[in-house]
């Protein structure tokens, strides 16, 4: 594929390169000479089945579905993993550098090494008016390096689980983001949104609700509005909008909830009431969520709020298309959509993401889509993770790919000259799970290591290993362990083999420093 430049190039070069991703032929020559502007809508534990045009499930979701439908969608995007509780920094480290998971630093992504060049920076770098909106989970020093510009920070310094009550910082061009600058936008009396300061009593709740303030999507939403809207420059812009929703509590207004009656939520085949084993940290937040068992009632009330706030935040994603289309930028603009995690949602038992099943921890969407890409509704089945989206934007605007990123481009892919870019994927889970996915089978391996009782000396707690085979084309919920049939002992063998190939092509060993990462240890 060839790459395009904001020089002067022959007409063939052009016309190749506008087949090669897709691109538009009906624009104006000139139009076609601008750099492409990119905005990028990064969610949160929005799993794959989240798009109903990808999964196929209840969930609505007609602006994501259109911008799949008119673009391109990935069927086997990942998360690699996490090695804390907390999946969504990581994840977001590896999205903003294009770094695999064992490559970001001791920090795991709460600091960003000042080396590990960001998105922003690079887009920054080349001329590009860069700007963010929204969550920010990494350290607040790499997030002022990365944009000119931005509104409504949220995540950092100061967070609420709360949609209705979200924290929001001003942009700060130091970093120097401090809680106590940090407010919340509410309604007085008259139902006007005011902005006040962030009190020690608001850790406390009471949580919010739709008559209590803006839920966070629309406040993101309308500043993403207003920055289209009011975009006058002659840069190209790099818009980074990271909602914090899906993410727990699920609250949406209430006619969204009213589309999920309860009662009529089909629940997914790999429902369970509770996980069938130890999976080495399976009693954390996001699982205190609900009692155990999860009943057939709780897993059903859960998933109708999950279905209920990723239609609304549809709804605000639909907005901010809109204002790019009304503003006369969607033409050469592109956009990628993609969520940080998958979500268990009673899948397996579990409810939150700290885990290495498909759906319930690590399978994604992936949408490339907006003015620069012809209506295709192309699905790709080739394997990526969320660290290639990075060298992939750097291809396509014509960009040179710093060295500190490692992921690979997917610009072939996306052009039909290659099929794939990598023929597995390895994924980890603190130092209890492993798991290597190769053509229609995946391996999971749990370890949980044998921990003393610091009461007594002499007792102690057994360690353990579980290991699953799944066939994902024909069982992509992953219910059947065929680990323990005969006619599967050989197809073990080799997928353990690959895991220990995968395990040192990513330099995943042991760490005295870190007991996340010592899965090697006692595996072997």
């Amino acid at each position: 594929m060839a790459t395009y430049r904001n020089t002067c190039q022959s007409l063939i070069g052009l016309i190749l390169w506008f087949a090669a991703v897709f691109i538009n032929t009906s624009h104006t020559g000139a139009q076609a000479l601008k750099k492409p502007n990119i905005l990028v809508i990064y969610t949160d534990d929005h799993r794959y089945s989240g798009v109903h045009t990808l999964g196929g499930e209840a969930v609505q979701t007609p602006n994501l579905d259109q911008l799949a439908q008119e673009g391109v969608a990935f069927t086997n995007a990942y998360l690699q993993g996490a090695f804390t509780g907390a999946t969504c920094i990581p994840s977001r480290a590896m999205l903003l550098t294009g770094r695999n998971l064992f490559e970001l630093g001791p920090r795991q992504g709460r600091v960003i090494p000042s080396d590990h060049h960001t998105m922003g920076e690079i887009f920054k770098d080349a001329g590009y008016y860069t700007y963010h909106i929204g969550k920010w989970h990494n350290d607040m020093k790499s997030l002022a390096r990365s944009f000119d510009d931005g509104a409504k920070v949220s995540g950092m310094p100061a967070y609420l689980t709360d949609q209705f009550r979200m924290p929001f910082s001003d942009w700060n061009a130091s970093g120097n983001y401090r809680k106590e600058d940090c407010y919340l936008l509410e309604y007085d009396d008259n139902g006007t949104v005011i902005r006040r300061a962030l009190t020690a009593e608001d850790k406390r709740g009471p949580i919010g609700t739709e008559a209590t303030g803006p839920h966070v999507s629309e406040v993101l939403a309308d500043e993403a509005v207003s920055f289209f809207t009011n975009y006058t420059k002659e840069d190209p812009f790099f818009t980074y909008l990271a909602f914090p929703t899906p993410h727990d509590p699920r609250q949406a207004p209430q006619r969204y909830k009213d589309l999920y009656p309860e009662e009529e939520i089909d629940l997914p085949p790999s429902y369970g009431s509770q996980h069938p084993f130890d999976n080495g940290h399976i009693y954390l937040r996001d699982e205190r969520l609900a009692p155990w068992p999860r009943t057939v009632d709780i897993a059903r009330q859960h998933l109708s709020d999950y279905y209920a706030i990723i239609t609304h935040l549809d709804a605000q994603i639909g907005r901010v298309v809109a204002a790019l289309k009304a503003s006369g930028l969607y033409e050469n603009t592109l956009i990628v959509m993609a969520g940080d995690s998958g979500l268990g949602v009673g899948n397996h038992g579990l409810l939150g993401k700290q885990n290495i099943y498909d759906e319930d921890g690590i399978h994604i969407p992936l949408i490339f889509s907006g003015g620069l890409i012809e209506e295709s509704s192309s699905r790709i089945d080739a394997l990526v993770y969320n660290f290639d989206i990075l060298p992939t934007l750097c291809e396509l605007a014509g960009l040179e790919i710093p060295e500190s990123v490692t992921g690979k481009s997917l610009a072939s892919v996306i052009s039909g000259e290659s099929s794939s870019v990598r023929d597995y994927t390895y994924h980890a889970y603190r130092q209890h799970q492993r798991a290597v996915r190769h053509g229609a089978y995946k391996l999971i391996e749990y370890v949980r290591a044998p921990v003393a009782k610091s009461y007594d000396r002499e007792a102690h707690i057994a360690g353990s290993r579980v290991t699953q085979l799944f066939k994902l084309t024909e069982d992509p919920w992953e219910t059947f362990n065929l680990a323990d049939f005969p006619e599967y002992e050989e197809k073990v063998k080799e997928m353990r083999r690959l895991m220990k190939t995968a395990a040192t092509e990513f330099a995943d060993v042991p760490d005295p420093m870190r007991s996340e990462t010592d899965f090697w240890a006692y595996y072997d």
